[in-house]
């Protein structure tokens, strides 16, 4: 999405117009008009991008080329998956009883793919005040996840959908979290890159994940 269509007046950026994009295209315009200080395209991106998460209203006639996914509250999905979490309202991971597995929730706009793989930044240190999530307790919890699920090779991910607030990680604070989509579930490893631990799958996982 060129620099030059979204230095247009917000009023021809008109939430129809906006409906009409793939969801690709408007992540793409999102993430322009949030560098540009379109605020009010900003609004209208996610408006779009969470209408295709749980359908569209009551009497809208606007549309997206995405079937409209069944969520359910995380806790449930977590336990759907032999998980109960620690902190059901902070927690946004644990270990399946059974078998000792680690099931985490991955924000699904965070979600970073090229060539076919995809990566999610699970963790990172909380340097000069950048992530203090990470220092927090359900940060704390999600590092010592970091740490077994390297020990024991793989974890699962479950997708969480929602909108969330500009200059805040999702786990620490949202405008909305509609659910997770209980029909996906990726398994990836976690790779440490410095002090940072990415969640890494690819081709095969990646092919659920648009949004």
């Amino acid at each position: 999405m060129a620099d030059e269509a979204l230095k247009q007046s917000a009023q021809e950026w008109t939430p129809e117009r906006i409906s009409k994009l793939s969801v690709e295209d408007i992540k793409r315009l999102r993430e322009n008009a949030q560098r540009l200080n379109q605020t009010a395209i900003v609004a209208r991106c996610v408006e779009a991008l969470s209408v295709a998460v749980r359908g569209p209203r009551a009497g809208s006639k606007a549309g997206t080329r995405v079937r409209p996914r069944r969520l359910v509250p995380r806790s449930r999905a977590f336990e759907a998956r032999g998980v109960w979490l620690d902190d059901p309202r902070t927690s946004w991971g644990g270990l399946r009883k059974s078998d000792g597995s680690v099931v985490i929730a991955l924000w699904a706009e965070s979600i970073e793919s090229a060539d076919g793989a995809c990566r999610y930044l699970l963790w990172a240190p909380n340097a000069d005040g950048s992530r203090p999530w990470s220092d927090q307790p359900a940060g704390k919890e999600r590092l010592e996840h970091c740490k077994r699920a390297m020990a024991v090779g793989s974890a699962e991910g479950l997708l969480v959908y929602g909108e969330r607030c500009i200059g805040h990680l999702p786990e620490d604070k949202a405008y909305s979290v509609l659910g997770v989509d209980p029909e996906v579930v990726v398994v990836f490893q976690v790779e440490k890159r410095g002090g940072e631990f990415w969640a890494v799958w690819g081709k095969r996982a990646s092919a659920s994940l648009s949004l």
